[in-house]
């Protein structure tokens, strides 16, 4: 089968359109691909996840005995350790783990510091 010489810069034509389209939507157009979408995804669930976690050890550390003094002990402390002291205290912990959830005792000092 023999291609008409006329049809030969339009096929050329629209490979080099489609090539251009395909870089313009992914550099400047924000389109992205599945990995990174399903990245993106996974990073907002997880932060979700700490938001919802951060507000039950907010709530732990409220309902202990002596709140006013630990309160005063994590305002007394550099920002970098609060968290530290957060997961000592067993607040970033949840009921029915044994260990804390990543990122949990970071957000909750942030919300206990920055109460008044």
């Amino acid at each position: 089968m023999q291609t008409p010489k006329e049809l030969k810069p339009a096929l050329w034509g629209a490979a080099g359109g489609a090539v251009v389209l395909a870089f313009l939507g992914f550099t400047w157009g924000g389109w992205v691909t599945a990995g990174s979408a399903n990245a993106a995804a996974e990073k907002d669930a997880n932060q979700a996840v700490v938001e919802a976690l951060g507000a039950i050890c907010v709530h732990q550390f409220n309902n202990q005995a002596g709140v006013s003094s630990s309160l005063a002990a994590l305002k007394d402390l550099a920002s970098y350790k609060q968290a530290t002291f957060i997961e000592e205290g067993g607040w970033a912990t949840m009921p029915g783990s044994d260990e804390p959830v990543n990122g949990v005792a970071r957000n909750c000092a942030g919300k206990l510091a920055a109460a008044s």
